[in-house]
């Protein structure tokens, strides 16, 4: 993730980031109060057009008891979160269709949307890919 000085730092274990969330006071949620409080355990939406990168991540995802969601790529991610907004997305930069770039531009200019936590997830070390 990027840091808000722009240092990168990588994510082990989002868990705790998202146990965070959904302990913060209404308040500070916002617009996800409440879908947040309807369920049970945190939903992950995982969007990657790497079926393989889907199915082992939300294996681990899973496995630490938390609900997963998939998405192919952001056009797909956009359809099935117009039912249900996640309260964490881990997102794929480089897709078809629509990446993560354009879907994070996206969700950060839609009112349900703007507050979902987003990791994103790329091999891309570049300082290109870094600045943008």
């Amino acid at each position: 993730t990027i840091m808000g000085d722009g240092r990168v730092v990588v994510i082990l274990d989002v868990a705790p980031l998202v146990r965070r969330q959904a302990a913060l006071p209404r308040d500070h949620v916002h617009a996800l109060a409440p879908v947040a409080e309807s369920r049970p355990v945190p939903l992950v939406m995982v969007v990657d057009d790497s079926v393989t990168m889907r199915k082992v991540t939300g294996r681990v995802l899973e496995r630490h008891n938390f609900e997963v969601a998939t998405a192919k790529d952001g056009v797909d991610a956009l359809e099935r979160m117009a039912d249900v907004v996640p309260d964490l997305m881990l997102l794929d930069i480089e897709m078809p269709r629509m990446d993560g770039y354009e879907l994070a531009t996206q969700m950060k200019a839609d009112p349900r949307l703007k507050d979902v936590p987003i990791v994103m997830i790329t091999s891309r070390t570049g300082e290109k890919h870094r600045q943008r």
